[in-house]
């Protein structure tokens, strides 16, 4: 049963990438223009919907399969772009804190603590206050939230290497710290960052979500999985297809995520489950 779900859970990952990078070629509609005369038109195989709306249209009469694959390039882009920054800034600062410890050690991780009590959604409706909303933004306020978790991930696993035997000989060796930290430290840190790597792409996509729900996410028109269920809120009972369709799909991406990231912490670090218990 778990290789079945992992293995599900893995074509789900792979079909949402492809459908972020393909997606939008193969679609027949432009999901930024909309048609009256097509407004709020229904799935397919509904009673007076069309073929030509394989998932109904919106309240502008905008195809809701084409904007749902469209929302899937901006939440890979927005994915890889936080994780990207996210990883490479908290993975340098909990490696530098672990390593040489002491006060360096001390101060880095007061600003882990402070960046993990800050919430999310009121930094983002702080910036929204003083700038228009925008995939930067985004960009920043996520990273901002996320790159603390790579820190402190980092440090601890920093913590266990620094202290192994071949570390004591490459010293002894006479090579360099910067030599010990990439030739050696990040190597063996590096699974346990690549399962919260694969955590977090869930965690992202939900923070997309929500921040484009409240509207200080990813402005409009572009196509946001949060900003189509919250488009939809005013139409759940005579147009239900508006929120379902995009809620299904942060549902089940976000599902495939965790049961693979699961999975790799069983593969690639197995004690980070046993602590965790």
């Amino acid at each position: 049963m778990r290789n079945l779900s992992f293995n599900f859970a893995l074509g789900l990952l792979a079909l949402f990438v492809l459908t972020a990078l393909v997606g939008p070629y193969l679609v027949q509609h432009d999901p930024l223009q909309g048609s009256l005369r097509a407004r709020l038109d229904p799935p397919a195989w509904a009673e007076g919907g069309s073929a030509d709306h394989l998932l109904g249209t919106d309240r502008l009469g905008r195809d809701v399969l084409s904007r749902i694959v469209e929302g899937a390039r901006l939440s890979l882009a927005v994915c890889a772009v936080v994780i990207g920054v996210a990883g490479t800034v908290g993975t340098a600062i909990g490696t530098l804190s672990g390593y040489v410890g002491g006060w360096l050690d001390r101060i880095l991780m007061r600003l882990v603590d402070l960046a993990l009590s800050l919430p999310v959604i009121l930094l983002a409706l702080l910036l929204a206050a003083v700038s228009e909303p925008s995939f930067t933004n985004i960009i920043l306020v996520i990273s901002f939230v996320l790159w603390s978790q790579y820190a402190r991930m980092a440090r601890g696993e920093t913590l266990r290497v620094k202290n192994e035997d071949f570390v004591d000989l490459a010293r002894t060796s006479g090579l360099g710290h910067a030599r010990i930290i990439f030739r050696h430290i990040l190597p063996n840190i590096a699974p346990s960052l690549i399962v919260v790597a694969t955590l977090q792409v869930g965690v992202v996509i939900i923070l997309e979500s929500s921040l484009s729900f409240l509207g200080v996410g990813v402005p409009p028109p572009n196509p946001s999985w949060g900003a189509m269920v919250a488009d939809g809120r005013s139409y759940v009972v005579t147009a239900w297809w508006v929120s379902l369709f995009p809620g299904i799909a942060i549902l089940l991406v976000v599902m495939a995520v965790n049961i693979i990231g699961d999975a790799l912490t069983d593969r690639l670090n197995p004690g980070l489950r046993r602590n965790d218990g």
